[in-house]
C-alpha cells in the first residue's frame, strides 16, 4: 500500500475555525462567527506568550550600537531577550563577547550611564515599545554589534486563508484551544470537557517543545 510521500499538512484559519466550531457542536454560518473566532485566536496567541517559551518564536537578531548611545528601541514584536553577546570585528577577527543582563534596579543604580567603553551589561525594559539599555555606552575604539536571541510575538491571524504562525506540533493544541475559547461564548455545556482537552494538548506539546542538548553532571569531589 502506497503512502502519500508528503508531510506538509497544515490548516488555514478557515479550516481551523470550522474544526473548532464542530468541536463545540455548532457550525459557523455568518461573517460574525468567523470574526469572533479570529478575535479569540489572537487572544489565544497572547495567552501562549504567558505560558512559557515557544521555541519557534526565538529569532537571532542584531543591532548596531552607536558611539555614546546607551538607549535603543527594539522591534515592536519583541517579547523578551533570552541571551546576548557583543560582537566586535568581522571575518577571521570576529569575536563574540558575553554581555550580562541586569535588572531595572541594577541599571538605575549605575552612577554614570554615559561612561564610554565596550558594553558589558544590558537591561531590557519590557514596555509596550521595548527598549534596550547598554552599559557602558559604546566608545569609538571599535564597532560594536549587539547580537541577541529574541522571543517574538506570534503573528496575528490576518486573512482567513493564512496559516497559523505555529509549529505543526501545536496544531492539535491550537484547535483545542480555539474550541475552548469559542465554547465560553457559544457552547457553555462543553466548556469543561474542551478546557480539559486543551490543557492536555498544550501540556503534551509544551513538553516536546524543548532543547535536546546533552547535559553532563559531575559529582562534587571536594567534600
Amino acid at each position: 500500500m502506497a503512502t502519500s510521500g508528503t508531510s506538509s499538512f497544515n490548516l488555514d484559519f478557515d479550516d481551523l475555525i470550522y474544526e473548532a466550531y464542530e468541536r463545540c457542536g455548532i457550525q459557523a454560518r455568518t461573517g460574525y462567527d468567523m470574526k469572533t473566532a479570529a478575535r479569540s485566536l489572537n487572544l489565544l496567541f497572547s495567552e501562549w506568550a504567558n505560558r512559557g517559551l515557544n521555541l519557534w518564536t526565538i529569532e537571532e537578531r542584531s543591532l548596531n550600537l552607536v558611539t555614546g548611545t546607551h538607549e535603543y528601541t527594539l522591534p515592536a514584536d519583541t517579547s523578551n531577550v533570552l541571551s546576548a553577546v557583543v560582537r566586535t570585528g568581522s571575518g577571521q577577527s570576529q569575536q563574540d563577547i558575553v554581555i550580562d543582563r541586569i535588572s531595572r534596579a541594577e541599571y538605575l543604580h549605575l552612577p554614570n550611564k554615559t561612561t564610554q567603553a565596550r558594553p558589558a551589561q544590558y537591561y531590557v525594559q519590557r514596555t509596550i515599545t521595548p527598549l534596550l539599555y547598554v552599559y557602558p555606552s559604546p566608545d569609538a575604539s571599535n564597532s560594536y554589534q549587539f547580537r541577541y536571541y529574541a522571543i517574538r510575538r506570534i503573528q496575528d491571524v490576518g486573512a482567513y486563508g493564512n496559516t497559523a504562525d505555529v509549529s505543526f506540533r501545536f496544531l492539535p493544541c491550537l484547535a483545542a484551544g480555539l474550541a475552548y475559547y469559542l465554547a465560553l461564548k457559544k457552547a457553555p455545556d462543553r466548556i469543561q470537557i474542551l478546557k480539559a482537552l486543551y490543557e492536555e494538548e498544550f501540556a503534551r506539546a509544551a513538553a516536546e517543545d524543548r532543547d535536546t542538548a546533552s547535559v553532563f553532571l559531575v559529582p562534587n569531589a571536594f567534600r
